[in-house]
């Protein structure tokens, strides 16, 4: 799944990740507003002094979906009231015996008064398509992986 060549991205931004110690790594996003995040791995790896990556997916599947729905209910001038999200991830095993991701499932807690369910019924068809990393992820995307020091082009240091 990828851009065709003839069109520019809508967006780009680039999230800069650093080792701390071990397998914890510093997050820093391209806003300054935005706090640094600090992703470790669950023991017997990391200490688990933080959400791993497969949480930090799961985290954004939910908000991703959370975010679309509401966008949609007030495009629809639906009132809600708050929205929560719980995202239940299973980490299986593949044919070669390696972690990934199997499921995810998403249940959404959206706390809509019944005058509003009649108006909020177009969202149920919509919101989901609207969602960028969701629908990413479920049609797969293109990842490109750069090694410089093990692909020949050299190590910093």
């Amino acid at each position: 799944m990828s851009t065709p060549a003839s069109e520019p991205p809508a967006a780009e931004f680039v999230v800069t990740i650093e080792q701390e110690q071990d397998f914890e790594f510093k997050v820093r996003f391209d806003q300054p507003q935005f706090p640094e995040w600090l992703l470790d791995e669950p023991a017997p790896m990391g200490r688990d002094a933080g959400p791993n990556a497969a949480r930090a997916l799961a985290a954004a599947i939910g908000n991703c979906l959370s975010a679309s729905l509401l966008f949609c209910a007030r495009k629809a001038k639906v009132t809600t009231g708050p929205i929560r999200t719980k995202v239940r991830t299973q980490i299986v095993r593949n044919e070669r015996g390696r972690l990934r991701i199997g499921k995810v499932d998403v249940e959404i807690d959206l706390d809509l008064p019944d005058a509003e369910k009649a108006k909020a019924m177009r969202c149920r068809g919509l919101f989901e398509d609207y969602c960028v990393v969701t629908e990413s992820v479920r049609h797969g995307i293109e990842v490109a992986v750069s090694v410089p020091a093990l692909d020949g082009g050299g190590n910093r240091a």
